[in-house]
C-alpha cells in the first residue's frame, strides 16, 4: 500500500484515523519505556553520551525493522492473528482497537511515572486480548498463536540469563591475566557495537508488533480482519514507526536507562557488552521463530546473568522484584483496563 492511498483511507474514515493516531501514541510510549533498554548499558558505562546513543538507537531501530522484515515478518503475523473479533462490523472492531490502544498508553505512562521498565510488548498483547474479549468473550483468543507468547516468555528468560552468564564467564576467563586498563578501549567499542545490535533487534521485534496493529486496522476495514496470513509491510510505515519511537526515546529515556542500567547491577564495560550480545542473540532466535517477546524482559534478565558471574549478591533484588511484579501484573492489569475501556467505548460509540 502506498502512503497516499493509506492517507486517503484515514481521511475518509475518522475511526481509522483515531486508531492509527492511538497506535502511534503507543509507539511513542514504547520509545520512552522500552527502547532505552537497548542503549541503557552503553550509556551508564560511559561508552556513549545519551544524545549520541539515542540517535544510534533511532537509526538501528529502523534498520532492524527494515532488514528483519525482509527476512521474516512472522512477529507481525502473530500479532495480527492472536485474536479474532467474530462477525462484527469493521467499524466495531476499529472501536475495540482504539480502546485497546488507549488502555495501553494509560498503563505504560503510569509505569513510566514510577520509573519501572514495564514490558510494552506484553502490554500490547494484554490490551489487544482484553479488548477482543470485551467484544466476543474467551472465543476471541486464538490459543495456537497466544501460546507463542508464553513460550517466548520462558525462552527469553532462559536464553537471556543463560547466554549472558556464559558470555560474561568466558570474557572473564579470557581476560583474567590481562591488564584491565588496556582492555577498556576494546570493550568500549565492543559495547557500542552490542548496543547497536540491541537497538537493531528492538526494532525487529517491537517495530513489527506495532506495525502489525496498524495493518490489522487496514485489513479490518477491507473485510479481512486478522485472517491475513501473508502481507508486505510498506517501507514508509517502517520509517514512520521508527521516527515516532526515536522521539519517545528522546523524551523519556533517561529515567528508564537509570533504572535498568544503574539501579539493578553496577556494570563494567565488559559486563555491558556481554549483556547486549546475549540479549541480541536471544531476540534474533525469537524473531526468526515468530515469538513476540519483550525486549525489556530479555535485557533485564541478561543484566542479571552478567551480574551473577561474580556473585549473585551483586544483583539488586529489590529492583528485580519490582520488575517481576510489573511483568506479572501487566497481563491481567492492562488486559482488564483494556476490557473496561472497550466496554465503555462500545457503549458510547457503537
Amino acid at each position: 500500500m502506498e502512503f497516499l492511498e493509506f492517507w486517503g483511507q484515514m481521511t475518509a474514515n475518522p475511526l481509522l484515523f483515531v486508531a492509527v493516531a492511538l497506535t502511534l501514541g503507543v509507539i511513542l510510549v514504547n520509545g520512552w519505556t522500552d527502547a532505552p533498554n537497548a542503549i541503557a548499558t552503553c550509556v551508564v558505562t560511559r561508552c556513549m553520551p545519551p544524545k549520541a546513543a539515542i540517535l544510534m538507537a533511532a537509526v538501528f531501530n529502523f534498520l532492524g525493522v527494515f532488514v528483519m522484515t525482509q527476512i521474516s515478518n512472522k512477529v507481525a503475523v502473530t500479532i495480527t492473528s492472536m485474536v479474532h473479533f467474530g462477525e462484527n462490523s469493521g467499524e466495531t472492531i476499529i472501536i475495540v482497537l482504539c480502546a485497546a490502544m488507549l488502555a495501553i498508553v494509560i498503563w505504560a505512562t503510569l509505569a513510566w511515572v514510577f520509573g519501572i521498565p514495564t514490558s510494552e510488548s506484553h502490554a500490547l498483547i494484554a490490551g489487544l486480548t482484553g479488548g477482543a474479549m470485551a467484544l466476543t468473550g474467551l472465543d476471541a483468543i486464538v490459543w495456537s498463536e497466544w501460546s507463542k507468547v508464553l513460550i517466548g516468555i520462558v525462552i527469553s528468560v532462559v536464553l537471556g540469563f543463560g547466554l549472558a552468564w556464559l558470555i560474561g564467564k568466558l570474557v572473564t576467563m579470557i581476560c583474567y591475566n590481562m591488564n584491565r586498563p588496556k582492555t577498556e578501549p576494546f570493550f568500549k567499542g565492543a559495547q557500542i557495537a552490542g548496543a547497536a545490535a540491541m537497538a537493531f533487534m528492538h526494532g525487529a521485534q517491537d517495530g513489527q508488533k506495532f506495525m502489525g496493529i496498524i495493518l490489522l486496522c487496514v485489513f479490518t476495514l477491507q473485510g479481512a480482519g486478522g485472517a491475513v496470513a501473508t502481507f508486505a509491510i510498506p517501507t514508509w510505515l517502517m520509517v514512520v514507526c521508527s521516527l515516532v519511537m526515536a522521539a519517545g526515546t528522546a523524551i523519556g529515556g533517561k529515567k528508564i536507562i537509570k533504572s535498568v542500567g544503574m539501579d539493578m547491577v553496577k556494570l563494567e564495560k565488559y559486563q555491558g557488552f556481554s549483556a547486549d550480545i546475549a540479549s541480541a542473540i536471544s531476540l534474533v532466535f525469537c524473531s526468526v521463530f515468530g515469538l513476540p517477546v519483550s525486549t525489556t524482559h530479555v535485557k533485564t534478565t541478561s543484566i542479571m546473568g552478567v551480574g551473577a558471574v561474580k556473585r549473585v549478591s551483586a544483583i539488586n533484588f529489590g529492583v528485580v522484584k519490582e520488575m517481576v511484579m510489573t511483568w506479572i501484573l501487566t497481563f491481567p492489569g492492562c488486559g482488564l483496563l483494556a476490557f473496561l475501556v472497550t466496554k465503555l467505548f462500545l457503549l458510547i460509540f457503537n
